[in-house]
């Protein structure tokens, strides 16, 4: 193929022009029939409509509910943390800025995925059990804020 031989893959549809005499098809009613709701200004069904049947959304069961006042943590697990120095102290602020989360929402939860190797200083707002085990276990601390 070259340059010159490109063609589009489909050609480009004209507009409807909709209202401009018989000869265009769609003059007289403009393609909307006679009468009834949708040949109206304004007419047609709102989103969902079956014609007063009862729609299919109200007619499936509900379960369960959301809790309005759970709350979210961003969670961080132990071999995420491994990537810090021996030391360290890691704080919500100092997650943010390495980009290890993105977002602190109602705070930041420690999780025991994984394995952690260095002696570190965590401050969260929650940490799993095993998590605070396994970071005592190598020598660090927990800190709830």
């Amino acid at each position: 193929m070259k340059l010159h031989e490109l063609k589009p893959s489909q050609k480009r549809k004209q507009r409807n022009r909709v209202g401009r005499g018989m000869s265009s098809g769609n003059g007289k009613t403009s393609g909307r029939g006679h009468k009834g709701q949708s040949a109206r200004s304004g007419g047609g069904v709102r989103l969902g409509f079956e014609g007063g049947q009862t729609p299919l959304f109200q007619r499936l069961p509900k379960r369960g509910f959301t809790n309005i006042n759970r709350k979210e943590f961003a969670i961080v697990n132990l071999s995420t943390l491994n990537r810090f120095e021996e030391g360290t102290e890691v704080t919500p602020e100092l997650l943010l800025e390495t980009g290890v989360v993105s977002k602190v929402k109602a705070g930041i939860k420690v999780l025991g995925n994984g394995t952690i190797e260095k002696k570190l200083t965590v401050k969260a707002h929650k940490f799993s059990t095993s998590a605070q085990e396994a970071i005592e276990k190598a020598g660090g601390k927990t800190e709830v804020i």
